[in-house]
């Protein structure tokens, strides 16, 4: 078996950020308290890292308010918790074609169920015009929820407009950074969000099963939680705290998760957005550049380093994508994620459903070396 390149970080981070696994393991095996529940010294300790990580998350994403830093299940259960307590049947809400099922599949049930969607259109390289948004406001318009960066293309949106047009017009935007958080500077305020979701897992190279919600002080006093039950505080009462951040974190916590993430946090605000962004960029700008010398694929979305994110899709048809990921897996050593990803509407827009693409998705473990070891298992496969 070759040795393993991995370029499937669009999936999951690997390796997680040094010191989470050690972080989560001291959690286990020397302190294994829950929160809120008990007033001894190590629950006091266990409360004071989950502030710690909230105020961590705070810097990281330049907001202002940890009891409004949310730690929920993970990145979906952020967006649901945002799109289902938000809009109600009679209500308008907008989004793109490039967002994940994550957005998709709750906006469907609820369009089913009475909630009126718009989708802006898409261009040829993985984007959206923030005019077309404008135009597309109605007066019941309740929510706006996009991507920061599309899974299949890797191209980053223009949020800035589209946020400020959003302030203008009085529509809270949720931002989905699942596939920027940790690479790509994120500014709450600058960029005029109103909600902003993130996993653990992928950019900020934590653990599975954490994510992060953060809301603004105005649109979560408007949002309902979709779940309630156990906080460990007002246990005299049959209804849901009304503070932050207990009425949205209902039960126990993912207490491992969070001494991970507290980790991952620490590495990457120690390293830099910016530096971490940078090596990306090299990644991909050296990939982009060998496949130019390349024939036998199709890129889907933008060709140029510029404004993307280390997401590049190739479409090697006639060759089926599915054998080609295979191949690559198999001989080279070279761990891909070849379909849909979950994104179908991504892939109808940028004409490359139903057969989807093989991507490949750089980040801070990456090297050189093994963008060219990629390179030229790609250029073996198409020369056949």
């Amino acid at each position: 078996m070759p040795e393993i390149v991995y370029t499937d970080h669009g999936a999951t981070s690997f390796p997680k950020a040094p010191g989470v696994s050690a972080a989560m393991a001291d959690y286990i095996d020397h302190v294994g308290v829950n929160v809120n529940r008990g007033s001894y010294e190590s629950a006091c300790q266990a409360e004071e890292t989950i502030y710690d990580t909230r105020a961590l998350a705070c810097r990281l994403f330049h907001f202002d308010a940890p009891a409004r830093t949310y730690f929920t299940p993970g990145h979906t259960y952020a967006l649901n918790q945002v799109i289902r307590g938000a809009v109600r049947p009679g209500d308008h809400m907008i989004i793109s074609p490039l967002e994940h099922n994550a957005v998709m599949r709750p906006v469907t049930e609820l369009q089913k169920a009475g909630v009126q969607v718009s989708m802006l259109p898409a261009t040829t390289d993985g984007t959206v015009d923030p005019g077309d948004l404008a135009r597309l406001i109605r007066p019941n318009t309740k929510l706006a929820v996009m991507v920061h960066a599309s899974n299949v293309t890797g191209t980053i949106l223009p949020i800035a407009e589209i946020g400020r047009i959003c302030k203008e017009r009085g529509v809270p935007l949720c931002l989905d950074a699942a596939q920027t958080a940790g690479h790509v500077p994120i500014d709450f305020a600058a960029l005029h969000l109103s909600a902003l979701c993130v996993p653990g897992h992928k950019g900020l190279l934590g653990p599975q099963g954490i994510g992060i919600m953060q809301l603004s002080k105005d649109f979560a006093k408007t949002l309902s939680p979709i779940v309630t039950g156990g906080t460990g505080s007002a246990s005299h009462s049959l209804t849901q705290p009304s503070y932050d951040p207990d009425r949205f974190e209902s039960g126990t916590p993912n207490l491992p998760g969070i001494y991970g993430l507290n980790a991952a946090l620490k590495f990457i605000l120690q390293e830099g957005v910016d530096g971490l962004g940078a090596h990306e960029s090299a990644l991909t700008a050296r990939f982009l550049s060998g496949l130019k010398s390349l024939k036998g694929f199709r890129i889907v979305g933008r060709a140029s380093a510029y404004g993307r994110t280390g997401v590049v899709s190739l479409d090697f048809s006639p060759k089926d994508n599915a054998e080609v990921a295979d191949r690559l897996s198999e001989e080279f050593g070279i761990l891909t994620r070849c379909g849909l990803h979950c994104a179908p509407c991504a892939h109808q827009a940028m004409d490359s459903f139903p057969g989807g693409t093989v991507r490949f998705s750089f980040g801070y473990g990456n090297t050189l070396p093994e963008i060219d070891r990629v390179l030229e298992a790609i250029r073996i496969i198409c020369e056949e």
